[in-house]
């Protein structure tokens, strides 16, 4: 009953996945590794190798080989001594620096098959390996698999090669679980879904090879497994891969996962060493097809990404950084850290792009005229008043930085407002090869964070003629953003020439083109009115102006001084009848009597006032407004 209860109990418990069930391998054992069997030929020579944890302690410890015989180990060869039994024939070399030692083993006989450990320190006493050697009496013998001491969370990578008539067969590499292999990845572009984005096939020459590159090796990695061509136990060939991973508390662990924002930047932490300067660094795309490259330290960066990526070399912490910005939802996705040289450093990340609305806020994209005063303005929250801020100009191998200026700074005890913390990068007078793309960015103890990208674009020849706006530019106003309290005095205005707003300088203009015009129509209208005044009792003589017509009467200048003592002259009322004739009648008809003096001087009089109205008429054609306006032909009768 009490089996019953306790299997109910069991059944009970909540199931986890395999890798937090199953405590693993290396976990629970000795970080010292090696084969787990070896194979002789009777009268040949064995070597075996077997690996350590490279601590200091570690280095200079005594390491040994021993033969196990119940529970006792009885020392065949250590660092400084070797068994009478041995003597001659065995040998023990240390390579610290190489993690690992070595045991060769020559003129086999039947007596040294057995099982043996390797070790270091005192023998039994844990930091050991246990190896089966066989000898056989002729060959042939089994192919040893190739071991790999592999760093947890590094990289590790395998070349496999069968020959030039295994080029058209199916790559793979698979891991042995119980009695089967386990598909990793293959050149079906088939791949385990634990190792999306983890794992990568690339094939290489001579026809026939290729390698396989393994990121972030967790403990579970630890284990057999078979790189082939073919199908694995079917058909073709394949090579035993026997992988080991261990801690070393020095290797630095890098963020396997990147958050970032829409519209924001992602930061990625590379593993390379500054010394290896042959060494290329790429940074690149994994896809099931291969890792498409985006930038790499030699200048190239993908079409596409110009003024979205950045690589920044820390020799300090050996390490490169990369920052990406202006998200988006494609670039989601795993990005590898790779090098021509140091596989072990190669990395990769994964990055996840959430909605959001990034910290550092300012226009995207600037346009000014060459000549013109243009500030370029990044405003951030609160959160980062005590990072240090920067401006930089992108390149293709960099971003180097620029003297900039940060307003809005608090005085002392003065609380955070966010409307007021920018920091200006300014060009005064703006040159040409000024355009391109320019980052505003944040950074603490030599970190980088988050960045903003903004492009500038400048023009030239007689585009400020039509595009008055582009004379003077503020990103802070176009982008709706508050202009910093304070940052600029009255006199910085009128220096820089800045108009208070692009709406102000477009209505002032306005106001301007729609005055002048006006007045020139009232001039007219108090001409027009005075000379109808002067008409009292004479015959309206039609004048000709153009294609317009006018009923200013000859008669009407000869008593300018009675047009103070009438104003009650009923307007004359015109009738067109066609083509340039014009009807015009009167309340008073005049005597046929006028003198030739009279109509002379009369006529004189009406000259001057049509030259008054031709100039008149040119200011209303020149105060006129876009192509609407219409230039007189004015001619004396």
């Amino acid at each position: 009953m009490i089996s019953l209860a306790f299997l109910f109990l069991l059944t009970l418990l909540p199931a986890e996945p395999a890798r937090v069930r199953h405590l693993p391998k290396a976990a629970i054992s000795s970080p010292v590794f090696g084969p787990r069997q070896v194979h002789g030929v009777l009268g040949g020579s064995v070597t075996v190798k077997c690996f350590y944890p490279p601590t200091p302690v570690n280095s200079h410890d005594r390491k040994y080989w021993c033969r196990q015989l119940g529970s006792r180990c009885d020392t065949a060869v250590s660092t400084d001594y070797v068994a009478p039994a041995y003597r001659d024939r065995i040998s023990l070399s240390d390579h610290p620096e190489a993690e690992n030692f070595q045991i060769t083993i020559s003129a086999l006989a039947l007596r040294d098959a057995g099982t043996f450990q390797c070790g270091v320190g005192v023998n039994g006493r844990g930091l050991s390996h246990r190896v089966t050697l066989s000898v056989a009496e002729a060959p042939p013998v089994p192919e040893a698999a190739e071991l790999f001491y592999v760093k947890l969370r590094s990289t590790w990578t395998v070349s496999c090669s069968f020959g030039a008539d295994t080029a058209d067969q199916r790559r793979y590499l698979c891991k042995m679980e119980k009695e089967d292999c386990r598909n990793i990845v293959n050149s079906y572009q088939e791949i385990d879904p634990n190792f999306q984005g983890r794992a990568l096939l690339t094939f290489e020459e001579p026809p026939g090879s290729f390698s396989v590159t393994m990121t972030q090796m967790d403990w579970e990695d630890t284990g057999l497994y078979y790189c082939g061509a073919g199908e694995y136990g079917k058909e073709g060939k394949s090579k035993e891969l026997d992988v080991f991973v261990y801690e070393d508390n020095n290797f630095p662990q890098l963020k396997t996962t990147v958050t970032g924002k829409t519209g924001s930047s992602a930061t990625f932490e590379c593993l390379y060493d500054p010394l290896k300067k042959s060494a290329t660094r790429i940074w690149c795309k994994w896809r099931l097809q291969g890792c498409d490259k985006i930038i790499d330290n030699t200048g190239f960066v993908k079409y596409g990404y110009e003024g979205r990526v950045a690589m920044f070399e820390n020799p300090k912490n050996k390490t490169v950084t990369i920052i990406l910005n202006q998200l988006q939802a494609k670039d989601e996705g795993f990005y590898w850290c790779m090098s021509n040289e140091l596989k072990e450093q190669q990395s990769s990340t994964e990055l996840k792009v959430v909605k959001g609305e990034p910290a550092l806020t300012g226009k995207k994209e600037v346009e000014a005229q060459v000549g013109s005063r243009v500030n370029l303005t990044c405003s951030y929250p609160c959160k980062y008043s005590s990072y240090e801020k920067y401006w930089c100009r992108w390149n293709s191998t960099g971003c180097e930085e620029l003297p900039a200026q940060e307003q809005g700074l608090p005085g002392p005890g003065a609380s955070c407002d966010t409307s007021n913390r920018t920091v200006v990068l300014s060009f005064d007078p703006l040159q040409e090869e000024d355009g391109g793309w320019y980052w505003c960015g944040v950074k603490r103890n030599g970190i980088l964070g988050e960045t903003m990208a903004v492009e500038l674009l400048v023009s030239t020849g007689n585009d400020a003629r039509h595009s008055p706006e582009l004379l003077d530019v503020d990103s802070s106003r176009d982008s709706g953003a508050v202009p910093p309290g304070g940052a600029y005095s009255d006199a910085e205005v009128r220096r820089g020439a800045v108009p208070a707003s692009s709406e102000e300088s477009h209505g002032s203009n306005t106001v301007a083109l729609v005055l002048g015009p006006l007045a020139g129509v009232i001039l007219v209208a108090v001409t027009a009115f005075a000379i109808v005044k002067y008409r009292q009792l004479k015959r309206s003589d039609l004048v000709s102006v153009g294609s317009y017509r006018t009923n200013i009467s000859m008669s009407d200048f000869e008593n300018v001084r009675d047009l103070s003592a009438s104003n009650s002259v009923k307007e004359s009322q015109e009738t067109p009848v066609g083509g340039d004739e014009f009807i015009t009648t009167t309340d008073t008809q005049e005597s046929a009597a006028d003198t030739t003096e009279a109509k002379r001087s009369s006529k004189e009089d009406a000259e001057l006032t049509y030259s008054s109205f031709l100039v008149t008429s040119e200011c209303i054609a020149q105060g006129g407004s876009g192509g609407d306006s219409t230039v007189l032909d004015v001619s004396p009768p």
